[in-house]
């Protein structure tokens, strides 16, 4: 159904003053607290899945066998392989060099 401009104008005012004139009820908010714990547990997935990606890098640039880290891993070899294999010379490097 077409709207025309000025309707389209008129809902968007109409909209803009009710989100204007909205007050919550007392008590109506909740707690963000358990997205803030949500966020901070990603957080520290996303780091301790780098020190993971870093170590099979520094472990690869030592020799060890794509067979022994998924053993590790508790994967195959193989799909240790295709999971870090991608960045392996970039992140090795730099770990063995801050080490």
């Amino acid at each position: 159904m077409p709207r025309s401009a000025e309707e389209i104008m008129a809902h968007a005012d109409e909209l803009a003053d009710r989100f204007e004139d909205f007050e919550p009820a007392p008590g109506s908010g909740k707690d963000a607290r358990a997205l803030r714990d949500v966020a901070s547990a990603f957080r520290r997935l996303a780091a301790s899945a780098r020190d993971v990606a870093d170590a099979v890098s520094v472990a690869r640039a030592e020799g060890h066998t794509w067979a022994a880290i998924g053993a590790i891993l508790g994967t195959s070899g193989e799909a240790a392989r295709q999971r870090y294999g991608r960045a392996e010379g970039h992140r090795g490097q730099r770990r063995r060099a801050s080490a």
